[in-house]
């Protein structure tokens, strides 16, 4: 056989074993490739232990101040590596327990609304007809509302507390993620293995839970990686104004508040919360660029 020969039948060997992969495989497999995306999910990961580790490590607590050091810019010899904010509490550990509590709003408010979104979104996609319809227009009646009053209005009226956050803003923004995923539902529901399915006896809810959600995923994810840094600037801004989570709790929003109060004087404390919050938030977005395109099935071979 001659090289040229060979070459051409190792190609070929090596096209069909990447044509055999599973979607999710050689979606894995192209996520790699994309420095961008690799660099998002390596940040994150950074992020996710130092905001863990990181109040372990400290001599501090967040709670408590230094009653020597007030205001007190960076430094290694006084043990503040961030400074201090106006009453003497340790900026690093507050940073690193407002990251513990941003992430915590994004992640599970994020689950709040996908739980919701994707299935009434399903439900609403594969029965069709005057069901969608009434669905889909109390889906448009809810947009319609302004998103920050209606978030405000649910913690006025059930409180502040921070597992409420998680519900206030995550019963919101199920809204997105319940037209993206009708939309691929409607796309889905007279595909050939649907049919099969209906076929063998399978009920309208199997069908739902065992075809439709599983073939929506890659969708979903793609989706839930850009929701989180939005739940989390909306958690932001919330404590921005004031109505987010409560002393002696703090997040990332609530220091940037505090910070921007004393710019003039100490202006570590809105820079060190800012620059983790604006990480972070760059990071997810570069890792759900190169989850779409990953999983974008027009891009594989």
């Amino acid at each position: 056989m001659s090289e040229s020969t060979r070459d051409a039948f190792e190609q070929a060997l090596d096209t069909r074993e990447i044509r055999g992969r599973s979607l999710y495989v050689d979606a894995w497999h192209r996520l790699l490739k994309n420095k961008a995306a690799v660099a998002g999910l390596v940040v994150l990961a950074i992020m996710v232990v130092l905001v863990l580790v990181g109040p372990l490590l400290s001599q501090w607590d967040h709670e408590i101040p230094d009653w020597e050091h007030y205001s007190t810019p960076p430094s290694l010899e006084t043990g503040h590596v961030f400074g201090t904010d106006a009453i003497g509490r340790d900026l690093f550990v507050r940073t690193m327990i407002g990251g513990q509590v941003s992430l915590l709003v994004g992640l599970l408010a994020t689950l709040v609304s996908l739980v919701i979104g994707v299935t009434y979104g399903a439900v609403a996609g594969y029965l069709g007809g005057r069901a969608d319809n009434v669905m889909m227009r109390f889906v448009d009646a809810v947009y319609a509302m302004p998103f920050m009053f209606f978030v405000i209005l649910l913690m006025v009226v059930f409180g502040r507390n921070i597992f409420l956050i998680f519900i206030a803003i995550g019963a919101i923004n199920w809204l997105d993620m319940a037209r993206i995923v009708r939309g691929q539902t409607l796309s889905l529901k007279n595909k050939d293995f649907v049919e099969a399915a209906r076929a063998c006896g399978a009920t309208e809810a199997q069908i739902i839970r065992r075809h439709i959600i599983p073939n929506l995923l890659g969708v979903v994810i793609v989706y839930v990686t850009l929701t989180i840094p939005q739940v989390i600037l909306v958690e932001s801004f919330l404590s921005f104004l004031g109505l987010g989570v409560q002393e002696p709790l703090t997040s990332w929003g609530a220091l940037v508040n505090e910070g921007a109060q004393e710019l003039e004087t100490a202006p570590w404390s809105l820079m060190f919360p800012a620059a983790f919050l604006a990480v972070t938030l760059f990071a997810f977005n570069f890792l759900g660029d190169g989850l779409r395109d990953a999983l974008d099935p027009k891009d594989r071979l």
